[in-house]
């Protein structure tokens, strides 16, 4: 593995992001009292996960007058996030022109940091965003806005220590105190990727590896590796695998035609996006339910990449009946309704759960989450499938500002003050957290949630000292007072 790049130095964008950043008063006067427990400090606010969201969450507190946090990222500086561990796409997905993490501050936009070394014909010619030149921008992002980042720190578990007060439990046996906690943790972060039970039970985990582990590629020179699922991520580990050297790769959908409507899209164009919270429940049930029974179709120029390829085949209607180990464990063979496939590995684009009780970290809190399940009937005229509706049953049900909410009134000490700002919130807050297209509405309202609460756990205290409040502001004197009171 290669050392992750410096970020790049623009001395003349930098000067306008600080100048930007005075003219707009962006970091608010902290008003935060401070706390501490047992002798040890207690931030305001702890941030899991040091990749986009986490850090645009660190800054956007700022404009909130709170200043005491900590973000903690399990990898080392610089690999933070997807884009040089598991995510495997040529571009981002997203149009390039989505503003996600500058706050409306213009010199501190991705268009900004590309001008600034590509001019605007080099912007012009950018179709879609390359995967390593998002990372750098982000690299560049934390480092202009010294961002308080500690890295390999992996958090074991979150645990309710007192009333507004949880202790982050990190690899190693050291700890982090907070009043808040925001898990920040990306599209795996509110569950786990989906392996089929059959996979499991069946096959060595030699033999296979799901889309979002690291899998050395390289080392599959000239062999033949089946992929399970059709979605984007499926023809993005395609592309790479074949790119390193594998003789051939197969898809396999159960889908008889490949997946064409991209509901991201409508929902950026309508404003959707941004308007979805507004929704009641049972609107947003169905809205999901859609949303759910679509897979994410691959862009057009990855698939024609990948179909490019002498050494890539798709089946459709192709679904996995059965798999098998077979030439003394070194080789996989799979069935399918169509015939039988023989691989030397074989690659899981399989998706993802989101439910709270997977989550490792959230063991000591996971019961006391209400879920879609708990809180949501269906409603009457939702036809979705079994499986979508326990999909959507088992994300947290969370509050306005991505709060969690107790499953039961008793229960609220354990989850007060935990915000689920990634994957898990699809459901109660549409694209939000989960997606680019959703973080310039939805960072705004995190970081407002977790400063209305910091301002309410101390509420006796702020209203007794405004009530008390006795500078005198005014200094002035006018002398007929004095003759009026003699």
């Amino acid at each position: 593995m290669t050392a992750p790049a410096e970020p790049v130095i623009l001395p003349a964008l930098e000067a306008q992001v600080a100048r930007e950043l005075e003219l707009t008063r962006f970091s608010g006067p902290t008003w935060t009292r401070p706390r501490t427990h047992e002798g040890e400090h207690v931030h305001d606010v702890a941030v899991i996960g040091g990749g986009q969201s986490g850090l645009a969450t660190a800054f956007g507190l700022r404009r909130e007058g709170v200043h005491d946090v900590v973000v903690v990222d399990e990898n080392e500086a610089g690999r933070e996030g997807p884009w040089e561990t598991y995510a495997r796409m040529i571009t981002l997905r997203t149009p390039k022109d989505l503003t996600p993490i500058d706050f409306g501050l213009p010199s501190l936009t991705f268009r900004a940091w590309y001008e600034a070394q590509h001019g605007a014909d080099g912007w012009a010619a950018l179709d879609k965003i390359p995967r390593g030149v998002w990372m750098a921008y982000l690299r560049w992002y934390r480092r202009v806005l010294d961002l308080p980042v500690r890295n390999g720190a992996k958090v074991d578990a979150i645990e309710p220590v007192g009333p507004g007060l949880f202790r982050l439990a990190l690899r190693g046996g050291d700890a982090v105190l907070a009043r808040k906690v925001v898990l920040a943790t990306g599209i795996q972060g509110g569950g786990e990727w989906h392996t089929p039970a059959m996979i499991k039970d069946k096959l060595p985990t030699r033999l296979y590896a799901h889309t979002s582990e690291a899998i050395d590629f390289t080392a599959m020179a000239g062999k033949r590796i089946g992929i399970l699922g059709g979605g984007a991520s499926a023809f993005d580990n395609a592309n790479f695998a074949l790119g390193e050297g594998v003789a051939a790769v197969d898809v396999f959908m159960r889908r008889r035609e490949l997946p064409r409507v991209n509901p991201i899209r409508f929902m950026e164009k309508v404003g959707l996006a941004a308007r979805f919270p507004a929704l009641g429940d049972a609107d947003k049930y169905r809205a999901m339910a859609c949303f759910l029974g679509h897979n994410q179709p691959p862009t057009n120029d990855t698939f024609a990449r990948a179909a490019a390829w002498p050494g890539f085949d798709l089946h459709l209607g192709s679904p996995w009946l059965d798999v098998e180990a077979i030439d003394d464990g070194t080789r996989v063979k799979v069935t399918t309704p169509r015939g039988e496939h023989v691989f030397d590995f074989v690659v899981l684009s399989t998706g993802l759960i989101s439910d709270p009780a997977l989550r490792p970290e959230l063991r000591k809190v996971a019961l006391a989450i209400a879920r879609w399940g708990d809180v949501v009937p269906v409603p009457a005229d939702v036809r979705a499938p079994q499986g979508i509706r326990d999909l959507i049953a088992a994300h947290p049900y969370l509050g306005p500002a991505f709060e969690f909410l107790p499953v039961r009134p008793e229960l609220a000490d354990k989850v007060y003050g935990l915000f689920a700002f990634n994957y898990s919130a699809l459901l109660s807050l549409g694209l939000s957290a989960s997606a680019l297209s959703g973080l310039q509405q939805a960072l705004p309202k995190l970081a407002s949630g977790i400063a209305d609460q910091l301002f309410l756990d101390d509420k006796a205290e702020n209203l007794a000292a405004f009530i008390g409040y006795d500078d005198h502001e005014f200094l002035g004197e006018w002398p007929r007072a004095v003759e009026a009171a003699a």
